[in-house]
């Protein structure tokens, strides 16, 4: 069955139905921004009688409500909800600019060429137009809101207009008696007997021609009926929106729930005038979630409503098409209904608090440090559903070897909505009856030869070895500390950075290619302190200088100890050994490696590394 109708309705019914109420515009539809070109482009289509494309509605009163609001510049207490028959879909822009100039008596808010916002009316030069079609985007002129046009710097006027008789006076016809210009045509004929002239007969040639094209102009319609659903809208009001900034899932789902009284925006970003926090401000006490988007959380709202409806359709008894899927994906955002989001905003909320906690304790102290954001939306889902049991011992060691598998094997770039409604399901019976593996458990792999090609901080691995490195207790150089030791008040002062163990200009005399001492494997979290005393010297040198510093003061044993909480060989590295060193603390990264995901890596001779450059490096 079809869900729309086309047609053509007539430019004048459709601006009579905006300023009347009966078309208004969905909330979720961006306010109205056409600049002072475009409108003057759309007013030369209409006297060309070209087309300037289709007009989208929906029909008022289906499963698809949003709340409305008029057409901007209409009197909202005009028109009103119960007035409402349509929502106007595609077309805000051409629709709007043309209420703005054909039926409003005062100037259109625009902005010009410069972006700056202007106040003008519009006009059309009645002799230029007269010269022909081709003449019209001459005679179609906006002038200023006092209506007078003015050169050599504003010192002198070149045209006035600011009264009907300067409008007769100088033939220029104003666009907003397009429509209706009785009272203009007569005073035109009053200022023709009284000013002797014999302008009339040539303004009716003019009506023919030009006006009479506005009057009788045609657009087409395609009109969605009631019958759609709300995210089959949004999908089409998605798909039809191209000539302006894509919408998001958070700016539709809101839209949706505005219908209902539901403030969205007010509920994530809060509301300091009605005292409401938001769920925003509340995730970001915590260091590692102050980039959570709005969008990710209806994601992650989305995984427990669909893993909630599936498990309550498989008790049913139900199978195949009726058991509903797990989804994280557009479609099914926007389809969330208000009670499932009231329901598990406050679980996710303390999902989302428990998952950082989680966090901090495998070593990621800051959002710079999270290999995936997306990781983040079914871990924080998962959380929510096992409430304090995370913190269970057998519990939290399959939450973390699913952490790293996903890290290390590299499996949340990019679009993941797959493998985070699988993951949720399958670590969830995962904990539950501890007989399967989760997907990314089993299809997670590392090759230890990308140890060697690892150079890019963006790069996910490269944050993971990173992390798991001060996950296994690395102590700077300098503090003598783990990352896990220092406090909130000394973190921006002592917090470990990634640096390298035998220094770029060193390695640079040895000659030593780039590729290889920008691995992962040369470098490790320090200090800055730790790497301002490393600058550029052999390992031999800084190790004594640091040993010796004042407020480090350690012996060789001391500093070796130490070197060891960092996967490095004290032996290779005090001897300069930089082929040494690395075939080494590649064998013992890998090692914890395998312990972070439970599961073994082939070893392979150091000749498998890559001697490719990131392109970051």
């Amino acid at each position: 069955m079809s869900t729309f109708d086309s047609t053509k309705t007539r430019l004048q019914t459709l601006l009579n139905s905006i300023v009347a109420g009966e078309i208004q515009l969905p909330d979720f539809q961006r306010g109205w921004v056409w600049d002072d070109e475009h409108i003057r482009s759309l007013l030369v289509s209409i006297a060309r009688a070209f087309p300037v494309g289709a007009i989208m509605l929906l029909e008022a009163g289906g499963d698809a409500k949003f709340k409305a609001r008029p057409v901007e510049g209409v009197d909202p207490t005009q028109a009103t909800l119960d007035k409402l028959k349509k929502l106007l879909l595609d077309g805000q822009q051409r629709l709007t600019s043309l209420t703005q100039v054909l039926i409003f008596n005062q100037p259109v808010q625009t902005r010009d060429s410069k972006k700056k916002l202007v106040q003008r009316y519009y006009y059309i030069d009645i002799e230029t137009a007269l010269l022909g079609p081709e003449h019209y985007e001459s005679a179609i002129i906006s002038i200023d809101a006092d209506r007078i046009q003015k050169e050599n710097f504003g010192r002198d006027v070149k045209l006035d207009l600011s009264t009907p008789e300067k409008e007769y006076e100088h033939f220029y016809f104003p666009c907003n008696q397009i429509l209706n210009s009785d009272a203009w045509e007569e005073g035109l004929n009053n200022y023709d007997t009284t000013h002797d002239s014999n302008r009339f007969s040539r303004y009716m040639k003019f009506r023919a021609q030009v006006l009479n094209e506005f009057r009788s102009y045609d657009l087409p319609i395609i009109e969605l009926n009631c019958n759609n659903k709300k995210e089959a809208v949004c999908l089409v009001f998605e798909k039809v929106n191209t000539g302006g900034e894509p919408l998001t899932v958070f700016e539709l789902v809101t839209a949706t729930y505005a219908a209902d009284n539901i403030n969205l925006r007010d509920e994530w970003f809060g509301n300091s005038q009605e005292k409401i926090e938001g769920i925003q401000a509340h995730l970001k006490k915590q260091r590692l979630l102050r980039e959570v988007q709005p969008t990710e959380f209806l994601q992650g709202l989305t995984l427990l409503y669909t893993l909630e409806k599936r498990q309550q359709d498989l008790k049913a008894g139900k199978t195949g098409k009726q058991v509903t899927g797990v989804t994280a994906k557009r479609e099914a955002v926007l389809s969330l209904p208000l009670d499932a989001f009231q329901k598990w905003k406050q679980p996710l909320t303390q999902g989302y608090w428990k998952a950082a906690k989680f966090l901090r304790q495998e070593s990621f102290f800051s959002t710079g440090d999270l290999p995936y954001r997306t990781q983040l939306i079914p871990l924080a889902a998962v959380m929510a559903l096992l409430g304090d049991r995370w913190l269970e011992p057998r519990v939290y060691e399959k939450i973390a070897r699913w952490f790293w598998c996903g890290i290390l094997g590299e499996l949340y770039g990019g679009a993941v909505e797959t493998r985070m409604a699988l993951d949720i399901q399958q670590l969830i019976d995962w904990i539950e009856d501890g007989k399967e593996e989760p997907n990314t458990v089993r299809d997670a792999n590392f090759q230890p030869a990308r140890l060697g090609s690892l150079r890019s901080r963006t790069s996910a691995a490269y944050k993971g070895v990173n992390a798991l490195i001060q996950r296994e207790g690395a102590k700077d150089f300098f503090w003598k500390s783990t990352i896990q030791e220092l406090d909130e008040s000394d973190w921006e002062e002592r917090k470990l950075d990634i640096h390298h163990i035998f220094p770029k200009s060193w390695c640079d005399k040895q000659g030593i290619s780039a590729s290889r001492y920008n691995s992962i494997l040369n470098k490790t979290p320090i200090s800055y302190k730790a790497n301002r005393m490393i600058g550029g010297k052999a390992p031999s040198e800084y190790l004594i200088q640091l040993q010796q510093q004042k407020n480090v003061q350690l012996d060789d044993a001391g500093m070796d100890a130490i070197l060891t909480t960092h996967q490095i060989d004290p032996i290779t590295l005090r001897k300069d050994d930089f082929e040494g060193f690395m075939a080494s603390r590649q064998s013992m990264v890998l090692a914890k490696i395998e312990a972070a995901m439970g599961k073994a890596v082939l070893v392979v001779d150091d000749s498998a590394f890559s001697d490719v450059v990131d392109e970051d490096e």
